[in-house]
């Protein structure tokens, strides 16, 4: 039986470890935290997941919370104008099917806890390069899962895929119960979009926590700017007072929905930021180990696009495809790359679409947003490109193709 070890117990790596425990893989998986420490810690992401990749984790009979979590059907945008009010504001549907949002102290508990029922080694304690470079010899594979941290410094950035060296946006988060459901839309549960041009985006988003359903404010801020007001890391109530007299003077049409609103506990908030990055893949140890990176630690978006857990699915996804391909054969460094590289033809679509978000829209994306007011296809089209990113590339990153795709729809 080969034996894996995986660093850091996020999406990506405990998703990695209970598949191939599910396969009668020797797994180890070292965590920071045991899962009473993760329920009662701070917030850690947004992590909206999307058709597909709720797909990966109902394949695996990971879904352990879909019959109390808010499933929402489809994204909407609304842009803001310069007198106060919505320029654009539309809907589209997630024809693949809903999203959903579970806390990940909530579910990385659980899938912790369920991998150990499962058989898997749990061994909780922080890790060093030198732990690592102690232990790797002692497993035929060693994969880092956690994106933040010492041991991502294993692993070189990539220039050639790489165009920013600064965070891009100034990111704070508040998980909050009591929001109304938006007038236009009454008793609906959707992900929605708000863009400030020159300032940055709101994006609500329904998801599940501690307490139950709940409803994700999310800022995205460009540096320096009003919505870049969290870098002293206030109190969470402070936070969320902030969070909404950004609301009244930049969003009035959000800060009605949330004005009532309340915190879903002392917890329920985050502050960061990072610039996003591409690194290699295989990092080496200083006794000459090599390690795999996966998910964050290789392909780190900007949150503003929301792909981070989906883009952790898919790795582990396709990473476990490549494990069990592999058989008895060793991991090598040019297995390794290769295994990346697969992922990558999957990946590279998501890093387009995520830098492209974080530049100030071209005019033909412009005309996009604007056609998807009227026509329903193009609001769909757009919308369920977040769920499947290399759909993007054939019509909206090129003026022609663009031009070209709204005749074929109007």
């Amino acid at each position: 039986m080969r034996r894996i070890l995986i660093v850091g117990a996020g999406q990506s790596g405990l998703q990695l470890a209970l598949t191939l425990r599910a396969h009668d893989y020797d797994v180890t998986l070292m965590s920071a935290k045991t899962p009473d420490e993760i329920r009662g810690g701070w917030v850690t992401s947004t992590q909206c997941m999307f058709a597909d990749s709720l797909g990966i984790e109902r394949k695996h009979g990971l879904n352990l919370w879909d019959d109390v979590a808010p499933a929402a059907g489809g994204q909407g945008f609304s842009m803001a104008g310069p007198d106060g009010e919505r320029a654009l504001n539309w809907l589209g549907e997630w024809e693949a099917g809903p999203a959903q949002s579970i806390d990940q102290r909530v579910k990385m508990a659980a899938w912790l806890e369920l991998l150990e029922d499962l058989g898997g080694n749990v061994i909780t304690h922080g890790v060093t390069t030198a732990d690592l470079n102690s232990l790797a010899s002692m497993y035929d594979l060693v994969i880092v899962a956690a994106g933040k941290g010492e041991l991502v410094q294993l692993f070189d950035r990539d220039p050639s895929r790489s165009p920013f060296t600064k965070p891009q946006r100034a990111l704070s988060v508040s998980y909050v119960h009591g929001v109304e459901s938006r007038p236009e839309t009454p008793g609906d549960v959707d992900v929605w979009i708000n863009m400030v041009p020159g300032v940055g985006e709101h994006i609500s988003i329904p998801g599940y926590t501690l307490s139950g359903p709940c409803q994700i404010l999310y800022v995205s801020g460009i540096p320096g700017g009003p919505l870049d007001a969290f870098a002293d890391r206030p109190p969470a109530q402070e936070q969320f007072r902030r969070h909404l007299e950004l609301f009244r003077r930049y969003l009035p049409w959000e800060y009605e929905r949330y004005r009532k609103a309340e915190l879903t506990d002392a917890k329920g908030v985050l502050v960061g930021g990072y610039p996003p990055v591409v690194r290699r893949p295989v990092g080496e140890l200083p006794s000459g180990g090599l390690v795999l990176g996966m998910a964050d630690v290789v392909v780190a978006n900007d949150p503003i696009t929301g792909q981070g857990a989906n883009n952790a699915a898919k790795c582990a996804e396709s990473y476990l495809g490549s494990i069990l391909e592999r058989g008895d054969k060793p991991f090598d460094r040019e297995w390794m790359q290769a295994a990346f590289d697969r992922y990558w033809e999957y990946a590279q679509h998501v890093v387009r679409l995520t830098n492209a978000m974080l530049m100030p829209p071209p005019e033909h994306v412009q005309q996009i947003l604007g056609v998807a007011q009227t026509n329903q296809k193009v609001a769909n089209r757009f919308a369920n490109g977040f769920n499947n990113p290399p759909d993007m590339a054939d019509w909206f990153f090129e003026p022609e193709q663009a031009e070209k795709y709204l005749e074929s729809v109007a």
